[in-house]
């Protein structure tokens, strides 16, 4: 990596267009929602990050990810040899992972209640690291046992092509251009929707370099 997270804290933000776009019924995208925060949010993450640094986990089937990721709150997402599941342990450390950011709760919740969905009370956060060439395969959220709650995703830096399918694999997939502060959330009838991340390409962006940071927050437990 040629700079690290934080580097340009102070810089301007992308000016992303406010405004919402329908995705499908229960699932939209929140055009520059996060913008407001993003000062906050990555002083946040930066404890976050140093309490847990990120990983490239690993798949059931041996492969490495492309993405590199961490958690934070009651719960983070776990990828190994013995399957995907939820931890209240990070495995590298044996720690609890870090608590869940003010910040972020208070945007998750915003968010969610901004698409129609009241009352959202996130216990997991899923961070993630794209660098160019990364990318997340087309895979449904499906190991968090309350699937009535919506997934809230917020894009940070590099822009992103995001896949966004129906409830088979093999449905057609709308390709979504995610740009800096921008936030998806999906729930209800689109809950169970297939969805991936195409690799990144190799841009700078001003405020964090060669980089992508996907925040998603979920009620895993």
């Amino acid at each position: 990596m040629t700079r690290d997270l934080f580097d340009g804290l102070g810089a301007a933000a992308s000016a992303a267009q406010p405004g919402v776009d329908a995705l499908a019924a229960g699932a939209v995208v929140l055009r520059g929602f996060a913008i407001p925060s993003v000062a906050r949010l990555l002083a946040d993450l930066e404890h976050v990050t140093a309490a847990a640094p990120f990983r490239h986990m690993v798949t059931p089937g041996g492969f490495r990810m492309s993405v590199a990721m961490t958690n934070c709150g009651a719960l983070g997402w776990v990828s190994d040899g013995t399957g995907y599941r939820y931890d209240a342990v990070d495995p590298q450390s044996g720690a609890n992972w870090p608590a869940l950011p003010a910040s972020l709760m208070q945007l998750a919740q915003d968010a969610a209640a901004r698409a129609g969905f009241d009352g959202f009370l996130p216990d997991a956060c899923l961070v993630n690291r794209y660098q160019p060439g990364a990318r997340l395969s087309l895979h449904q959220d499906r190991n968090e046992r309350d699937m009535t709650a919506p997934i809230v995703s917020v894009s940070l830096g590099l822009p992103a092509l995001f896949l966004f399918g129906g409830l088979r694999r093999a449905d057609t997939r709308s390709r979504v251009p995610l740009g800096h502060g921008d936030v998806v959330v999906w729930g209800g009838p689109a809950r169970l929707r297939y969805h991936g991340v195409l690799a990144l390409k190799d841009c700078e962006h001003p405020l964090l370099g060669r980089q992508r940071i996907n925040l998603t927050l979920r009620k895993a437990g």
